[in-house]
């Protein structure tokens, strides 16, 4: 996983391309921050005053920008910029497949990056003055759900059937203080996510083990791959809304128990513990834990 490029305040980034401050596309106005979109169910009661209120289903955020990209005098760089955006868009990892996004990274001031992930769905481009150097843009990006997300991601690992990475060490020296926050012990199924919104992990098992089991204990909820994994091979399950995939390391796929609910397997803002159990007679196995906090504001 690459190291997102620096960006300094008022400087953003679509896919790999630059913008804002310091570069050569300009951007006059970012809309599409606030509170996005939502799918109502209101019904209107038949013979009677007021509204039956349903559930409210956000869609996802459309971010607009209006921009130019600027480069006195030189109308060839223009359109060399011109170019790379509409490359990052093009490509056949980003629009070839259902789920595919690429991202928007956002440096506003008081805040650490923001991420968007969609597609770029307009970017259309006024070329009237281009022989100037000078190109007005206005460019729509598609996100896929209503969240900004963290610029890195977080991670942990955890062996099979490790319970703590604490304990006592004789002899005991008094006075002796047992710490009543979980997590500060170091227990290895102790995980701390940070934001204001629920997401959704990335999950890999490393073999050699059968049939693992991955237990969200505050919510229940459990996922079990039901396939054996050898010693050097893994299985990843992608929670994220948009993949929502069980992949082996060699590009195949691995059956969920009919009681798995990838799509309600979420990390919630908070403390988090994650056990989980699987068959290994050399108790070499391990899971990682992949996540990207989540905001539900700016």
């Amino acid at each position: 996983m690459t190291t997102p490029t620096p960006l300094t305040v008022g400087q953003h980034q679509l896919g790999s391309v630059l913008i804002g401050r310091g570069t050569s596309v300009v951007i006059t106005d970012i809309g599409g921050l606030g509170r996005p979109d939502s799918r109502t169910y209101d019904v209107e009661p038949p013979g009677e005053d007021g509204l039956w209120l349903g559930p409210d289903l956000y869609g996802g955020r459309l971010i607009t920008l209006d921009a130019a990209i600027k480069t006195p005098g030189n109308r060839e760089a223009a359109l060399d910029v011109l170019a790379a955006l509409q490359a990052e868009a093009d490509t056949r990892a980003v629009r070839g497949q259902a789920g595919t996004t690429m991202t928007l990274r956002l440096a506003f001031d008081g805040r650490p990056v923001r991420v968007a992930r969609g597609r770029v769905r307009r970017l259309d481009a006024d070329l009237a003055q281009a022989i100037h150097g000078w190109i007005p843009l206005e460019i729509e990006f598609q996100a896929e759900d209503h969240l900004w997300y963290a610029d890195e991601p977080d991670t942990t690992g955890m062996p099979l059937g490790s319970i703590t990475a604490g304990g006592m060490t004789f002899p005991l020296v008094f006075p002796f203080v047992i710490a009543g926050d979980p997590a500060a012990v170091g227990r290895p199924g102790y995980i701390q996510v940070a934001g204001t919104a629920e997401t959704w992990p990335v999950i890999r098992v490393m073999g050699p083990c059968a049939n693992p089991t991955i237990r969200h204990v505050t919510t229940g909820r459990a996922l079990t791959v039901q396939a054996t994994i050898p010693a050097g091979d893994w299985v990843e399950i992608d929670t994220r809304p948009g993949w929502r995939t069980v992949l082996r390391s060699n590009g195949g796929s691995a059956p969920l128990s009919p009681t798995s609910r990838i799509d309600q397997f979420v990390l919630t803002p908070g403390l988090n513990e994650i056990r989980w159990s699987a068959t290994d007679n050399t108790l070499t196995s391990s899971l990682a834990v992949t996540w990207w906090p989540a905001w539900k504001a700016l």
